[in-house]
């Protein structure tokens, strides 16, 4: 049992609060340039911190999110006016999270399979980490659905390298979010995803326990079972909600305190209308919270009205609280489609 076993376990539990969700803000720099780029935005690291700032200092923003997932280089930044976002985020009631893992590589022998590397070292990290005051992480494992794959191999090599992964955070204090997120991409049918979804978590979990992960001090952030983008048939909120829990009923132990979703590519409307049918269909026959953590679904908006023009900072950040509010109402089951329409209140 880790020394921090009770921390753990109260940081969990913080983390899937009622009503609240975790932003995932913990984008690469080359990821993050990628999207300033597309919007004319200089990819400068003053440029990120900015946009950092925007996003960590948005009023209101702690009544919907409980913890943000940060990159090494946020973690160390600190606002124009030299206040450490660590401090902003803790004067604010937010949990301080950081992404550990250093990237999905080729996985060798398995063409178009990934698995994700950053165990070298890792326990060092996570020292400096809890240091300057994260008390969770995030490692992301990817699962591309395709002819013949995954296969087997990829899938006990991420699921190691997860558990590994969380083990490691345990000793060292911090909550670790377990991401094995089966890609949208592809022209799978939701059946299939919800196949490979089946046969992705019982991986995971057989490897946690392998590794003797404490199952009540860790949070899940898998993908929705859901249609591939390019498959002819879209399966509906209805479908997607129903075949996701009954999913990860089968998979997760009721002792894992919340499920925190990635949204993978959905649209913002539909990462709110999926995690709201199923809260307000299934929340009382899940043992665990089911919640969000989400990125561009809820910074897209916010960046796309920024596209680097400091004066619409204030604007920005009200259209990120909107979309944090959305998912806190989702995460409750409250979730209207015309909310959408509904004016800002801060």
């Amino acid at each position: 049992m880790s020394t921090y076993a009770n921390e753990l376990r109260a940081t969990a539990q913080a983390m899937v609060a009622p009503g609240k969700g975790i932003l995932a803000m913990d984008e690469s720099n080359g990821t993050c340039n990628k999207r300033f780029a597309a919007l004319g935005i200089p990819t400068t690291e003053e440029r990120r911190r900015t946009y950092r700032e925007l996003i960590l200092t948005t009023p209101g923003l702690s009544e919907a999110i409980s913890g943000a997932i940060l990159y090494d280089e946020t973690i160390r930044q600190s606002t124009q006016s030299g206040v450490p976002f660590t401090q902003v985020m803790k004067d604010a009631g937010i949990l301080i999270g950081i992404k550990v893992d250093t990237g999905a590589k080729d996985l060798a022998g398995c063409p178009n399979e990934k698995v994700t590397e950053g165990l070298d070292g890792l326990r060092d990290r996570i020292a400096e980490y809890y240091q300057m005051g994260a008390r969770f992480a995030k490692w992301r494992a990817v699962i591309t659905i395709g002819d013949d794959i995954p296969s087997l191999t990829c899938l006990e090599a991420n699921a190691h390298g997860l558990a590994r992964y969380a083990a490691l955070c345990q000793e060292g204090g911090l909550v670790p979010i377990v991401e094995p997120e089966v890609l949208i991409t592809g022209d799978h049918s939701l059946e299939t995803s919800y196949a490979v979804t089946d046969q992705t978590l019982q991986a995971v979990f057989h490897q946690l326990r392998l590794q003797q992960v404490a199952l009540d001090q860790m949070i899940l952030k898998p993908s929705m079972v859901i249609s591939g983008a390019d498959c002819a048939t879209q399966a509906s909120v209805e479908q997607v909600a129903e075949m996701t829990i009954r999913c990860l009923r089968s998979n997760v132990p009721a002792m894992v305190p919340g499920i925190a979703f990635l949204s993978g590519g959905q649209s913002n409307e539909k990462a709110s209308a999926h995690l709201n049918r199923m809260n307000a269909d299934y929340g009382d026959q899940c043992p665990w919270r089911v919640t969000f953590s989400y990125a561009r679904a809820i910074q897209q908006t916010a960046l796309n009205h920024w596209a680097g023009d400091d004066s619409k900072i204030g604007a920005a950040q009200q259209l990120l609280y909107r979309r944090a509010k959305l998912n806190s109402a989702a995460s409750m089951g409250q979730y209207k489609p015309e909310m959408e329409q509904e004016p800002i209140r801060v």
